[in-house]
């Protein structure tokens, strides 16, 4: 069975829903930017320092072109991989893709909880922070609606609520 593509705005809950959607199905989950950091040996924040972004960007191509051809998977995506070069429609012709769509708030609260490192988000202001998510939301809105499915989705801070988009998210997908 073709991969599971999930894609969103960071902090979107792409991960975590990810990982509970494979438990449910019997799939295997990948995280994109873990998969690309355990190639590369060398975190995502680290190779936007030392690379820059274009050189990431690449790799990310490379990357979901090799991870998508997994079956019997679901794919967590960065939230800048459909925006670049063709992959949201590489994602489409390859795979079933599901767009987890989330407020600026929701985001701003998973953000708040979240243990990861953001590179595009070091060193902005909580106000600053708003507007830079509320605008690069916009931006790239028009990229993750080109999904197969969409799913919207709320703060996730309790299992009966991942369980509930889990299982949205199965009966759109009609599995």
């Amino acid at each position: 069975m073709k991969c599971i593509i999930l894609t969103g705005y960071m902090c979107a809950g792409k991960t975590t829903v990810g990982k509970a959607l494979a438990k449910a199905l019997g799939r295997t989950f990948y995280d994109l930017d873990w998969y690309i950091e355990e190639r590369y040996h060398k975190k995502v924040a680290r190779m936007f320092e030392e690379d820059g972004e274009a050189v990431f960007r690449d790799r990310e191509r490379r990357m979901l072109h090799e991870a998508a051809e997994f079956e019997d998977t679901v794919l967590a995506c960065g939230g800048g991989t459909p925006c670049h070069f063709d992959n949201a429609a590489y994602m489409n012709s390859v795979a079933t893709t599901c767009y987890l769509k989330a407020s600026p708030d929701t985001i701003l609260g998973h953000l708040a909880i979240s243990h990861g490192e953001r590179p595009l988000l070091a060193g902005k202001q909580p106000d600053e922070l708003r507007a830079f998510i509320t605008r690069q939301l916009a931006e790239r809105a028009p990229y993750y609606e080109l999904a197969h499915h969409t799913v919207s989705v709320d703060v996730l801070d309790s299992f009966d609520k991942i369980k509930n988009i889990v299982n949205e998210i199965r009966a759109t997908l009609q599995l």
